[in-house]
């Protein structure tokens, strides 16, 4: 008897445990209250082959206009208001192999490794040092920099980096976040850097080792891959996830049970 009862309660506990919800939240050693600084030197820098927009505005609209040459379109002969331009319809510049870009009348500037807003402060400053213009305003935007989220998100695709700070997290949101198949402590951030990809895990449950981890803030280019957890893996089979199912653990141990009380009778 002893025995009997020894395997029911084992397949009793088997039984629930497969009834378990798997572990879903994100920063779950984060307490109520808790104070963490964040690095905020993590701007994106400028690489070669990005492309950027860049517009200079001044009092005298004609004089600025001689440095926004690359123009989507073009002005009638008779017109002489140039103050409308902006961003929207000036052409992208790329950055070449070496970092620099070729800039009207002052020539080849080396931006690489700068970030929006210090390419902006380095061609004023050019353009005024030089005597080009003296009251010159400039504003750089990104053109065509991206990240990547693909797996087990409910929205996976290229999604365009628009600011000078982008998290992982802000990219999760940006792809309507993790389906419940997605491990959320092993998510995957490839990254070019040096002509070397480079490899980041993070744990999404575990806020000190995401906020310190180097691939909290992204850069361009940055793929992020959210592995399947085990259950969505073994749907990859057609009886994959039979044995997980509560109804036949119970149905398994009733059976296994009534065999026993009828040989011990």
């Amino acid at each position: 008897m002893k025995i009997k009862h020894l395997l029911v309660i084992a397949f009793l506990a088997l039984a629930l445990a497969s009834c378990q919800a798997p572990r879903l939240g994100y920063f779950q050693d984060v307490q109520p209250g808790e104070v963490k600084t964040l690095d905020n030197s993590h701007f994106i820098r400028i690489q070669p082959g990005d492309k950027m927009s860049i517009l200079v505005s001044s009092k005298d609209p004609q004089l600025a206009y001689l440095y926004n040459l690359n123009i989507v379109g073009h002005y009638s002969s008779s017109s002489t208001d140039k103050s409308a331009l902006s961003t929207s319809n000036i052409a992208s510049y790329t950055v070449d192999e070496q970092g620099n870009i070729d800039f009207p009348v002052v020539g080849k500037l080396h931006i690489a490794g700068m970030t929006r807003g210090e390419v902006a402060k380095f061609i004023k400053t050019t353009l005024v040092n030089g005597n080009y213009i003296k009251d010159p305003t400039v504003t750089v935007d990104f053109q065509d920099l991206f990240f990547s989220v693909i797996g087990e998100v409910k929205n996976p695709g290229r999604f365009n980096l628009d600011r000078d700070q982008v998290t992982i997290i802000d990219a999760i949101s940006r792809a309507g976040d993790l389906t419940i198949y997605g491990r959320r402590d092993n998510v995957l951030v490839l990254r070019e850097e040096n002509g070397k990809q480079i490899s980041y895990r993070l744990n999404l449950s575990n806020g000190k080792e995401l906020y310190e981890s180097p691939a909290f803030y992204l850069k361009q280019n940055d793929v992020i891959y959210v592995e399947p957890n085990a259950m969505r893996a073994r749907e990859s089979t057609g009886t994959g996830n039979a044995f997980l199912q509560p109804s036949l653990w119970i149905s398994l141990a009733s059976l296994i049970t009534t065999v026993i009380v009828l040989i011990t009778k």
